[in-house]
């Protein structure tokens, strides 16, 4: 089920839905971003900042990103000013679909091992399942986003897959 085409496939949806909620975060002001709404990582911008912090854990195990600045629970603070961290969502975005491209095969049929923080013990999990799961964090929070998104009145337009991109 994942294979380079699932991966080359994502990353491109992946990039044009964070660039549908970081037009419609645009709109609103800091103030606005960055208030408390209730979701797991309070705010707009949080949420957003948080979605970079976890594309940057996984893609420092899965190429030679460096590691996050903060540990996961600072997450949501990584980044306070939302011009550089729509810049570093650009640049992330187009360095995943560089990175997704190169996948093949046999990078995916390793096994990946590595210290997980928040499990606080070292893991051992097949790449295509952590592949899964890398994009799958990122639908997840980006779902979260859209909705505070939506509650303020805004619009990214259609989000599903079959909509956005076509297959790889």
């Amino acid at each position: 089920m994942i294979t380079p085409a699932y991966v080359r496939t994502m990353a491109r949806y992946n990039a044009e839905m964070n660039r549908r909620l970081y037009d419609a975060a645009a709109e609103l002001t800091d103030e606005q971003r960055k208030a408390d709404h209730g979701a797991f990582w309070h705010s707009i911008h949080g949420t957003l900042c948080h979605l970079l912090w976890g594309d940057t854990q996984w893609m420092s195990r899965f190429s030679d990103w460096p590691k996050p600045s903060v540990p996961i629970k600072q997450s949501a603070s990584m980044i306070d000013d939302f011009a550089t961290l729509r810049a570093r969502r650009e640049r992330a975005d187009g360095d995943i679909i560089a990175w997704a491209d190169k996948v093949d095969d046999g990078w995916l049929a390793q096994d990946l091992a590595w210290f997980s923080g928040a499990a606080q013990r070292e893991m051992r999990r097949p790449r295509r399942f952590l592949v899964a799961h890398f994009f799958n964090h990122q639908t997840h929070h980006r779902g979260q986003a859209h909705a505070l998104l939506t509650a303020e009145g805004l619009e990214t337009g259609d989000t599903d897959l079959m909509l956005i991109v076509d297959p790889a």
